[in-house]
């Protein structure tokens, strides 16, 4: 039940978001750390470990029903496989992007105004990520262990603010 409650709760947040982007040009963010590694594997660019597969398709039942226009991922395993199953749902190529990069973060918005865009990436590089976007320097590097955190982050053009929602899946 709680579950579903934060699906519903997701759902209409970003169709709001939606919504009202083609009014206001709003673009929004969602913003995950790759799911669980496998640990067991001696090399810097492990696979997903069963949990962290099982936590990929959550991702992509969670946003079902959210209208996605993007999706980017630093080009490690992890996080790709992290967003393999939602981009094959939603049949969208998933690009790469430098991570902790302004100039490349000032691209992803021009390309993607009044749009959704997932981005996944690492225990640092999302918090940077939600910062720059929040014009804030508030949010730390999350805990070795969260792999559950998902903030979404609208973007209004027109008020030059963006607001944040920090969800746990």
């Amino acid at each position: 039940m709680k579950q579903t409650i934060k699906q519903l709760l997701l759902f209409l947040i970003v169709w709001y978001s939606w919504a009202a982007s083609a009014q206001e040009n709003i673009t929004t963010f969602i913003l995950v750390r790759h799911a669980e590694k496998d640990l067991t594997q001696s090399t810097n660019d492990p696979d997903l470990a069963p949990e962290g597969k099982q936590r990929a398709i959550k991702l992509a039942d969670m946003l079902q029903q959210t209208p996605v226009t993007a999706i980017y991922s630093t080009p490690y395993k992890r996080t790709r496989q992290t967003v393999d199953v939602l981009a094959g749902r939603k049949r969208i190529t998933v690009s790469d992007y430098t991570a902790n990069d302004e100039a490349e973060l000032a691209r992803m918005i021009a390309a993607n105004k009044g749009g959704t865009v997932v981005v996944t990436g690492h225990s640092n590089t999302i918090p940077w990520m939600a910062n720059k976007l929040l014009g804030t320097e508030k949010y730390r590097p999350l805990e070795d262990g969260d792999y559950g955190t998902l903030w979404i982050i609208t973007v209004a053009e027109k008020e030059q603010q963006a607001k944040l929602l920090w969800l746990s899946f």
